[in-house]
């Protein structure tokens, strides 16, 4: 038996309860917004259907920059490698508080708004995070002094200062449009990995009822008072032990579209079976949430520094998603050499990488859905 006909029974066989619920409970097609744009309800149904049939594979920053490249008109290191770009592209508003010309990452703003107009007119996914400055302090994400989170409620200190935040990132999410002038639904994650403990917004800074006011707070502002109803909402946890771990700072399901969280490869895979086994262990439990509360689910952030073992995508990657029914899955960025921590800092491959023979068997997959996949799939149709 080939392999191909071997991926063709055992997604046959794996297929989930969701896709029961999908259409059997018309509530798994409804998006917390009730003002959606049809486009945004659009993608958000066909993510959903799709899931039957495979996932979508994204990468962060793909068209911005590579392994040893920087802003080359149309390129990718997954188009080197598989002539098609991802199907979900990935970026982050970082530095937009502060009016800033360039993200965190160096990404000018003006640059991702014109790839995320190209991306959206091929047919293909943008989802957006946000490393937040902190508030509290003017620092960067990653530093959590005490009460930093507290200080953007409602009635916190910083309140307004993070309602003018907002209003900057609300100016260019409303701006996103295709060439067909309307507005581009964007996958937007906020606050994301807030089960760890390394940003101002994860739950050592914040107890349940303070994130769940500020996370209502948060998307309300946006839908009612900047009126941006392209976003489909991302949760988005780190690890987690069990189901209520995983619902302890969860703000509601209508102010959620979809679940996911990030998980990362550190151990050599071939010696240590446990991105594997955790990974399986966190989607048997987001499975079970995306049941009880009809939210589709993605692995939103993933993947293995420098890629050293050369069968990851089509062995542990693969082996760790399983038969779950997953929307998408996105690996980070390709940054390239990294001058101050001395070493190379990459998850996907490029050529000539050791993993980009088994990544080509990983793209034809029939499981695995990149742009063009994406384009013929009609998302915003």
């Amino acid at each position: 038996m080939t392999s191909y006909l071997k991926k063709i029974i055992l997604i046959t066989l794996g297929a989930s309860s969701l896709t029961y619920h999908a259409q059997n409970n018309h509530n798994l097609n409804i998006l917390s917004d009730s003002k959606a744009t049809k486009e945004t309800i659009n993608l958000y149904k066909n993510l959903i259907k799709n899931q039957e049939k495979g996932y979508f594979f994204g990468h962060q920053d793909d068209l911005a920059y590579g392994v040893k490249w920087r802003y080359e008109e149309g390129r990718s290191d997954i188009k080197d490698v598989t002539n098609d770009y991802p199907a979900v592209y990935g970026w982050d508003l970082g530095r937009i508080e502060h009016k800033k010309p360039n993200n965190l990452d160096g990404v000018p703003f003006n640059n991702m708004k014109k790839w995320i107009k190209e991306i959206y007119d091929r047919g293909g996914i943008t989802t957006i995070s946000w490393h937040m400055d902190n508030p509290l302090t003017l620092k960067d994400s990653w530093d959590t002094t005490p009460n930093s989170f507290k200080s953007i409620l409602p009635n916190g200190s910083k309140h307004e200062l993070y309602k003018s935040w907002l209003d900057k990132a609300a100016k260019f999410l409303g701006s996103l449009k295709g060439s067909d002038g309307k507005k581009i639904p964007i996958l937007y994650r906020p606050f994301h990995e807030l089960t760890g403990n390394w940003f101002w917004w994860c739950k050592n800074n914040a107890n349940p009822q303070e994130f769940k006011e500020v996370w209502k707070f948060t998307i309300n502002y946006l839908r009612e008072t900047k009126k941006l109803h392209n976003l489909i909402i991302v949760y988005n946890t780190a690890d987690f032990k069990s189901k209520e771990d995983f619902l302890e700072y969860y703000p509601g399901d209508d102010v959620v579209d979809m679940i996911s969280f990030d998980k990362y490869q550190y151990n050599d895979p071939t010696k240590d079976n446990s991105f594997i086994a955790d990974t399986q262990n966190q989607l048997k439990i987001m499975n079970e949430v995306s049941l009880e509360h009809h939210k589709p689910m993605a692995i939103a952030e993933t993947g293995y520094e420098q890629i050293p073992y050369a069968n990851w995508w089509t062995k542990t990657l693969t082996d760790a998603i399983g038969n779950y029914k997953i929307s998408f899955v996105l690996v980070w960025r390709n940054h390239g050499w990294q001058e101050n921590e001395k070493k190379m800092h990459y998850y996907a491959p490029y050529k000539g990488q050791i993993s980009e023979n088994d990544f080509i068997d990983y793209y034809n997959m029939p499981n695995t859905f990149f742009q063009k996949d994406a384009t013929k799939l009609n998302l915003y149709k």
